[in-house]
């Protein structure tokens, strides 16, 4: 049996897979049986159906997250009995990684090639935060106060709200759900519209590693229901990854009822050649992080800064290897790169190609729809390299969140960060140099989150991730994402003083 068997329905004579939403270890339709599809963007046909919560569906699965941490056996689990679960459920995403990857690539149409291994990945997630979980967390204080002993224990939030994005739909939860879960809360996720198939089949396989009902909940649906849940007065954190402009409007939220909050959001970020550099493995380095993704991901390097010593022959290069990327269906292992996920953000991205003609910015290859009648059916866009783009035009400032690099020169180290600088975003950055002194100067100097030397787009569980500025607040990852989901409690234990009369010292 697979993951998916419990989850799915298909009905007589169709090839429309039909899924229920996960509320308090039971699977149900929404409460008014309202569905929407799920579209595969290779051939943009429907093959799911899956519930469009309503606001009472998402009472129902905050008020299950509450019971389950306020009176389950949930609420009194130990460490112990969290991180058996947490090493299960990473055994079981590791048996159905397949699957998990498969329905991914359905979903956003990401390769095969990079989902595969990044899902398989996830069990590691679980392995790591499992450790996590019976690590100590608190302090012992060094207090002046004679006779006191004073410590710090970290307890659980309560019940998060995880509300993920499409382009990474199960990494991206498992960055929130592992480190809640070690901790101790229950979450409902509320995966995007785009792809929330896997989460839901994910769902299933936390079901099956035993986690007991209500700890882990899914809703699906539109923004509508991601706005119903991060309002929600059950919920006490809101982690969230997607937009700025969202992210903005869930901190005003959860600013009303001071609610926690954790947002990884949008990035410009900044890919640095100078003419030291190993130009052939720095050409790679800048196609992996912008195109491998077909440039949908926060940390994409979309700009790519160049010295101008190099900035003829990188740029050509950077074209020339850009245009024999080979596009096709994303379950092929020989494709090279695939769709962009949907159709808004299909419009949105040659939108701004045609923005950037408009300002000026020479269009080196690309720019346009493949024309391969094998792929007319697909949300493919061709791999884009725009060249004498200057850092004031559109194109540089405002997240495309497509296969779409601009080519930036620049004169010199100081040059080359006031570039990289100026920019409302903070997420990441790249440097390519030989030169160790001038690595070192560069990464103190950038005002980002993650800095690849000599690489990119790189992340695992043991390194924090997160963004400076406009590109989100708090760190996933890490031994210390577990700070993000607990709360700081200090105990003061008298040891042997004698209390005297406050108002008789005297007596």
């Amino acid at each position: 049996m697979t993951a998916t068997d419990a989850t799915a329905t298909t009905r007589a004579g169709s090839d429309i897979e039909r899924y229920d939403m996960f509320i308090d270890g039971a699977w149900r339709a929404a409460s008014d049986g309202a569905t929407f599809d799920s579209i595969n963007p290779f051939d943009t046909e429907p093959w799911a159906k899956v519930p469009s919560a309503t606001a009472a569906d998402i009472d129902e699965a905050v008020a299950a997250a509450r019971r389950a941490f306020d009176e389950g056996p949930w609420s009194q689990s130990t460490p112990l009995q969290r991180a058996t679960l947490l090493r299960k459920f990473g055994d079981l995403i590791r048996d159905n990684a397949d699957e998990l990857a498969r329905i991914q690539v359905l979903e956003n149409g990401k390769l095969i090639r990079e989902v595969a291994g990044q899902t398989l990945a996830l069990a590691n997630h679980c392995y790591f935060f499992a450790g996590v979980a019976e690590s100590p967390t608190g302090e012992t204080l060094a207090s002046s106060v004679p006779n006191m002993q004073v410590f710090t224990v970290r307890e659980p939030i309560g019940v998060i709200a995880a509300i993920t994005p499409w382009n990474s739909p199960l990494a991206l939860l498992l960055w929130k759900l592992c480190p809640a879960l070690a901790a101790g809360n229950t979450v409902v996720i509320k995966p995007s519209e785009i792809t929330p198939v896997s989460t839901l089949v994910l769902a299933k396989i936390a079901q099956d590693a035993g986690f007991p009902d209500g700890v882990i909940n899914v809703v699906t649906g539109a923004g509508p229901a991601g706005a119903a849940l991060a309002a929600h007065p059950g919920v006490d954190k809101i982690a969230f990854t997607g937009s700025t402009a969202v992210g903005k409007k869930i901190a005003v939220t959860a600013a009303e009822r001071l609610a926690r909050v954790s947002l990884e959001l949008g990035g410009k970020s900044p890919n640095i050649v100078f003419p030291d550099a190993d130009l052939p493995n720095a050409v790679n380095g800048v196609i992996s992080g912008i195109f491998a993704a077909t440039g949908q991901t926060c940390m994409a390097g979309s700009r790519v800064l160049v010295h101008t010593d190099i900035y003829q022959q990188f740029a050509e290069a950077l074209a020339e290897r850009t245009s024999q990327i080979k596009l096709g269906n994303p379950l092929d292992p020989d494709t090279e790169m695939g769709t962009v996920a949907c159709r808004a953000q299909f419009d949105k991205v040659l939108h701004y190609i045609e923005v950037a003609k408009e300002d000026g910015a020479k269009l080196a290859t690309g720019g346009a729809r493949p024309t391969d009648p094998e792929l007319s059916r697909g949300l493919f866009v061709q791999p884009t390299v725009f060249t004498d783009v200057t850092n004031d035009m559109r194109i540089a400032r405002e997240e495309v969140f497509g296969p779409v690099a601009v080519v930036i020169e620049f004169t010199d180290e100081d040059d080359a960060v006031r570039i990289a600088n100026d920019t409302s975003f903070g997420l990441a950055a790249g440097v390519w140099t030989r030169d160790v002194a001038r690595a070192h100067r560069m990464v103190k100097r950038l005002r980002a989150g993650s800095v690849w030397v000599n690489n990119y787009r790189k992340t695992n569980y043991v390194a924090p991730f997160g963004g400076f500025k406009e590109s989100g607040l708090g760190r996933e990852n890490g031994f210390h994402a577990i700070e993000e989901y607990t709360e700081v409690k200090t105990v003061w234990i008298d040891t042997g003083n004698t209390i005297t009369d406050p108002f008789n010292p005297r007596a």
